[in-house]
């Protein structure tokens, strides 16, 4: 699937800190894949690429297929992917950074940070998996 290289942490957080730094107010479009617009899905799967060596799939529902399910959302770790249920077919994901915030593109901000207690996403978090080290 993708690198047998082992990301601290710290790196991981630096990584993706660097990457938002790069793509902050990009703004959101339906299956982009460039700084013209991207997709919720695009994002994470051009920052696993360029970042990490990972290839993950295009797609928010295939990318759920990947990794290693985490079970609470006390157990995530910087890089892990959280899953948000934001209609009745829609999916949305984001890459989580630390101290409950992750990494995503907004519909209506492009690409922000955001926290998993804003009442929102609270309410429509699903599921989260690890990709790196797992």
């Amino acid at each position: 699937m993708g690198t047998d290289k082992i990301f601290s942490s710290s790196s991981v957080k630096q990584i993706l800190y660097a990457q938002f730094s790069e793509w902050e107010s990009v703004k959101y479009r339906l299956g982009g894949l460039s700084r013209d617009g991207i997709d919720c899905s695009g994002f994470v799967y051009l920052t696993y690429r360029d970042n990490f060596s990972i290839q993950l799939p295009r797609t928010t529902e295939q990318q759920l297929q990947r990794g290693v399910k985490v079970n609470t959302q006390a157990d995530l770790k910087a890089g892990d992917l959280v899953f948000f249920k934001t209609g009745i077919w829609q999916r949305h994901v984001g890459i989580y950074l630390e101290k409950r915030k992750f990494l995503h593109v907004s519909t209506k901000k492009g690409v922000i940070i955001s926290h998993l207690d804003n009442p929102y996403w609270k309410k429509r978090y699903w599921s989260a998996i690890r990709v790196l080290n797992s």
